[in-house]
């Protein structure tokens, strides 16, 4: 077994275990050229160590001094991949990557512009259902996985929330984001082939599993990075800043010195160790205003370096164009005029009506190159659901307005252009303040919520049709989005109403040609619709009736809600209040 331990301040350094019962000081590591090309990397073979073995390094000069006087620390491997029995004690686990026996040699990563993500907590997903052999771990997850879950919703890409070993107990308000170490799984959550287990099982599946990385802060205590490496040790051992991995701090806790070249490689190096042994898809990392852009920057040149396929999603907000790289490969961003105009215009609040169409072009306007720059969603872990925030409002504080708006808020997130992303529970229009991960799973399972069932239909569409996955650079510019009503038009296309809608042409057969409409006014609004083609619309959904044709359906150009246009046109069209509808033309 091969210890190593970056440090480049040591006189010594010794690692110490269970291997060898845990003898004084231990086995002395070698000093060995590393990053920068200087001698900073301290190596050394221990031979009767094996997988399960608890050790720790021991590190003279560099560091604070002990109770005895000493400039000596007991210190936790950086990239442990599982903490020791007890947090207080600074060990690690020597964890085996090696012996999992992978299946998913044919998995290939999906097309951003393909991703429907689904954000979920490992604890809160599972927690509390009586289904769940494991609930709250790995496991849990993994047995949804098996059962179908995911197939029948119809997402294609796992986000988890942050699974790295923090303190604490698990409960619903248990976020995980006050991290401790940055490649340490969770021990709440299950062991290290645990989630080789769920990553591989999500693969099979054709699912896609993004991690949460925090780069920007780490809890405060215990931290066992907290003055691991003193850059400026005082010579009478008096207390110091946090060494080499801080830099002051944030509203959450110690502030990562992402801005330093020494804790960029430990962090990138994190990240590869996911890829490689975990086989993840990518990352989404969180509060990166709060992260060196330069940092951001190498991240993804590296990693999509190492792994091309790479997705990195970042929370930065406001969100700006400096990480969207060449557009196509650049960060998918939470994007946040999207989910603040829709919480305004779902609670029914005040907002200049010339604001709203952008948000659904993908927020090209605001900061995005590409769609793939943009991640749209009225719901996350940081954020109220649409039925709480409903709730707010007292005029709409009512469960059938709370069910319709919520309907409204999803399907919005699905048919604006970029990738959608629901959090766990959206699904079944949970009722939910922010910074809440539990939620009540409906009785009995969830084919028997009526939200769930349209929910899942209305997925499948978006899985089904190119037109609602349209991607590129300016789709409006290339003929395959054009605005049809908003409120910058004249009067007969929704001129000064809080009215959308858009003809979608991903290529040249009139079979792939979709409208949009979108009405979030509190009153019907008429309108003339340009269907652009002349012909039979058969309405796939509106929000109370999803219904595909053949073979996801039973719809067809028989049904009476069918549009027929003998010009392209349709005039006198009513768009009741609240209210969202998608067409597909289907014969002429």
């Amino acid at each position: 077994m091969l210890f190593g331990l970056y440090q480049p301040n040591a006189a010594r350094v010794f690692v110490r275990g269970s291997f060898d019962g845990w003898q004084e000081p231990g086995r002395e590591l070698a000093l060995h050229r590393g990053y920068f090309g200087i001698p900073n990397l301290w190596l050394g073979v221990v031979p009767e160590a094996r997988a399960g073995d608890e050790y720790a390094y021991v590190v003279q000069g560099g560091v604070p001094r002990n109770a005895a006087g000493r400039f000596e620390r007991r210190c936790t491997d950086p990239l442990a991949r599982r903490l020791g029995t007890s947090f207080d004690d600074d060990t690690a686990v020597v964890v085996d990557p090696s012996t999992y026996a992978w299946t998913d040699h044919a998995f290939r990563t999906p097309d951003r512009a393909d991703m429907i993500l689904y954000e979920l907590s490992v604890y809160g997903f599972t927690e509390g259902d009586p289904g769940i052999k494991q609930p709250g771990r790995f496991a849990g997850i993994t047995q949804r996985i098996r059962e179908g879950y995911f197939d029948e919703l119809g997402v294609n890409a796992l986000s988890l929330m942050p699974l790295s070993e923090f303190a604490g107990e698990q409960g619903p308000h248990a976020l995980g984001y006050n991290t401790s170490v940055f490649a340490a799984v969770e021990r709440d959550f299950g062991t290290a082939d645990d989630l080789r287990e769920l990553v591989d099982a999500a693969h099979d599946h054709g699912l896609a599993v993004l991690l949460d990385q925090v780069f920007n802060h780490t809890s405060n205590k215990p931290n066992p990075l907290w003055q691991a490496i003193l850059e400026s040790p005082r010579e009478d051992g008096s207390p110091t800043e946090g060494g080499l991995y801080f830099s002051g701090s944030t509203e959450w806790g110690n502030r990562v010195a992402t801005e330093k070249r020494d804790v960029q490689n430990l962090l990138i190096d994190t990240c590869k160790l996911f890829l490689t042994e975990y086989h993840v898809d990518g990352f989404r990392l969180d509060s990166t205003r709060n992260v060196d852009r330069g940092f951001l920057l190498r991240l993804a040149d590296e990693l999509t370096r190492f792994r091309p396929e790479t997705v990195l999603v970042a929370e930065h907000l406001p969100n700006e164009s400096g990480l969207n790289r060449s557009g196509y490969d650049g960060y998918s961003q939470w994007a946040d005029p999207f989910h603040d105009r829709m919480k305004v215009l779902l609670r029914e609040g005040a907002i200049d009506a010339d604001q709203i169409g952008d948000v659904f072009y993908f927020s090209h306007a605001a900061y995005a190159a590409h769609t793939n720059n943009t991640v749209n969603y009225v719901e996350s872990h940081d954020e109220t659901s649409p039925a709480f925030e409903v709730g707010t409002n007292p005029t709409t504080n009512q469960p059938a307005t709370k069910d319709r708006k919520g309907r409204l808020g999803l399907f919005s997130t699905v048919v604006a252009l970029g990738i959608p992303m629901i959090y766990m529970g959206q699904e079944f229009n949970v009722e939910r303040d922010r910074n809440v991960v539990s939620f009540q799973w409906p009785p009995g399972g969830p084919e028997n919520s009526g939200f769930y069932r349209w929910a899942r239909r209305l997925v499948h569409l978006r899985r089904r049709y190119p037109a609602l996955r349209i991607a590129g650079y300016d789709p409006a510019g290339d003929g395959r989005f054009t605005w049809i009503l908003g409120p910058w038009m004249d009067p007969a296309h929704g001129g000064g109403h809080k009215v959308l809608g858009w003809r979608l042409r991903p290529g040249r057969s009139a079979h792939d040609a979709m409208v949009v409409l979108l009405n979030f006014e509190q009153f019907t609004v008429r309108v003339e619709v340009e269907l652009g083609l002349a012909g039979s619309w058969v309405k796939l959904a509106d929000l109370d009736r999803v219904d595909d044709i053949p073979p996801g359906g039973t719809n067809s150009t028989a049904d009476p809600a069918t549009l027929h246009s003998n010009d392209g046109r349709f005039g006198a069209f009513e768009l009741p209040s609240s209210s969202a509808y998608l067409y597909k033309w289907e014969s002429g």
